[in-house]
Formats: C-alpha cells, structure tokens, sequence
C-alpha cells in the first residue's frame, strides 16, 4: 500500500472510533465512572488478517483502535480478546493485538485437535490464557474431544476451557466437564434451559461470563442473582464488542445491572477481582493506560 493509501485508512479508522466514542457518549451523557473493569469477553475483528465465514456470516470491520476509543470510555484497564468463529484457527491477529496491547491484557483463541503442545505453550509465553470451544456455532463435533484437548492444553500451558453453547445441550455432558481442570462458560449459558445446567457447572467450580446480554434469551437479572448466591466468585464482566449478531449490541447500561443485582461491593469484584483471578494478566496491578 502506498503511503497516500495507508494515510487514508489510518484517517478512516480513526475517524470511525472517534464516531463510536461520540455515539456512545452522546447516548449516555457522560464517559463511565466506576471501579476497575476487566472486559473478559471482546473481540477484534481486522480485515488484514484471516477472516473465516461462519454459517455465512462475515462479520464487519471492528480493529483495535476502534475498541480501544469505546473502551477508553468505558473506563476499561485491562481484559481478554477472545477468538471467533470467523477467526477459525489464526493466531496472527491474537499476536498483534497483543503485542500492542501490553501489560493487563490476554488472549483466549481456538486451536486444531493436534496441536503440538510446544504450539499451545509458547502462545501462553505471550499471553494467551485459554482455549475456546465453539458449541453453538457447530464448530466441535463431541464434547469427548473437548474434553480431550482441554486437559492437553492445561497440561502444556496452564490454560482453561471455555464453552460457548447453550448450556441445556451440555446436560448429559456435567459430569465429565466437572473433571476438568477450570472451565468458563460464554454468556450465561446463553438460555432459560440452560441455566440448571449453569448452576450445577457453578457448583462444580466453573466460572461464569456475565456477558452478551443482548444477544441471550433469558432473564438476566435473576441468572446473575442465582449465579452469585452459590459463588459470587463466579461471576465475570465482558462487553462482548462488537456484539456480533446479537439481537441487541452492548449498551452501559449491561455493566449497571449488574451492580443493581448485586450491590456495589460484590460487583466491583465480577468487574475486576474475579477475571483477574483467572486470567492472571501480566502487570494487571499495574496502573494501566489505554
């Protein structure tokens, strides 16, 4: 690209973010203002690296710098860009996110059934945290292989598991993710069927992203209340950016509710304490600027 053409989408990109943070603010009044915040759940979606269509689906251009202006609203510090389906098995757009990233900052990617286990641990070395397994969008064919390279990739890196599904179809299956080392589960679990299924993997030690309020089919308010009377420990706070096909994108309001449901001490530790936990940042009690 010549240096006229590279002007020019630098010029656009900035131009979009500035567009976004304006919208935001303008909807909301004010930028937010709250304790710490780890966005456990966001996506990058960038153009100049490989893009699988999903179902087809193509989803639209959402760079870094585009994140970075809403999550510098959002008072945003520190979180964990996550793989898509559209991602497939691309770890070049992991790497240089976080690369520019830095400190406080982790990714949770998707990789083959066979690979090698120096792969799986030099991504940890530049902070990849987990991996992800795409049930809903019928990327997996059996939780036996879930289950399988999970626990070969915690072995090798450390790393947990996280599902994205709908929980109620994990029913039969309770027992045998139970066994394994941590798992996460995306978006609450996604359905009202599924949250007994939710709350028995709670029970067992999972984790809980309270996350994609716009696009579940549930009652939120009393999923997170439910959640946190077993384990308040459980629960953690995404935007889910940029929200892709999601009947209803983030708004500031999903971060509000969760202080309404769960008073202001406990939501200050599923916005921050609980992810940070997991996740193990690097420098994340470091003071860090967006």
């Amino acid at each position: 690209m010549d240096q006229s053409g590279a002007g020019r989408r630098r010029f656009l990109v900035r131009s979009a973010a500035l567009a976004v943070g304006a919208s935001l603010t303008a909807a909301h009044g004010q930028s937010v203002s709250r304790g710490r915040l780890f966005d456990c759940h966001c996506h990058i979606i960038d153009h100049r690296f490989p893009i699988v269509p999903n179902q087809g689906y193509t989803p639209p251009h959402f760079p870094l710098d585009v994140y970075r202006a809403r999550a510098a609203l959002l008072r945003i510090e520190s979180g964990a860009i996550v793989s898509g389906s559209f991602h497939g098995f691309d770890q070049t757009y992991l790497k240089a996110a976080l690369a520019r990233l830095g400190n406080g900052w982790v990714g949770v990617t998707q990789v083959p059934n066979d690979a090698p286990d120096k792969e799986i641990a030099e991504l940890e070395m530049i902070g990849v945290r987990a991996l992800r397994f795409n049930l809903f969008r019928g990327r997996i064919d059996s939780v036996d292989d879930v289950v399988a390279l999970a626990r070969r990739a915690h072995a090798a890196a450390g790393w947990h598991a996280e599902l994205y599904a709908d929980a109620a179809t994990l029913a039969p299956h309770v027992a045998a993710l139970s066994k394994l080392p941590r798992i996460v589960i995306d978006h609450l679990g996604m359905t009202e069927a599924g949250l007994p299924v939710v709350l028995d993997l709670v029970r067992a030690g999972a984790k809980i992203k309270a996350t994609g309020f716009g696009r579940v089919k549930m009652n939120v308010s009393n999923a997170i209340e439910q959640i946190a009377r077993i384990n308040p420990a459980a629960l953690m706070f995404g935007t889910d950016l940029p929200s892709t096909r999601a009947e209803r994108p983030f708004a500031v309001d999903d971060i509000n509710l969760i202080e309404r449901v769960l008073g202001a001490e406990l939501a200050a530790k599923v916005y921050w304490d609980n992810a940070v936990d997991l996740y193990r940042p690097p420098g994340a009690e470091l003071e860090i600027c967006l």
